[in-house]
């Protein structure tokens, strides 16, 4: 699935699933730069984000797998 990754004024992440009209926090990274692991968000929902650079610069639309439901 299609999400949108961002950072707010304040340097928290949250992503936006536009098919759910759904934006929800990034609670649990399992690797401290995001990319290629998984990431929870708020509502519980985990995200099995793809391989990327450590400074790949925010928002971005990424296809995410969505692991439980």
């Amino acid at each position: 699935m299609k999400i949108m990754i961002r950072k707010n004024a304040a340097g928290e992440l949250s992503a936006y699933v536009p098919k759910k009209d759904l934006e929800e926090p990034i609670s649990i990274m399992e690797k401290p730069d995001m990319w290629g692991g998984m990431i929870t968000l708020a509502n519980g929902w985990q995200l099995e984000l793809p391989e990327m650079a450590a400074d790949t610069r925010l928002p971005i639309t990424v296809d995410a797998r969505k692991v439980n439901d």
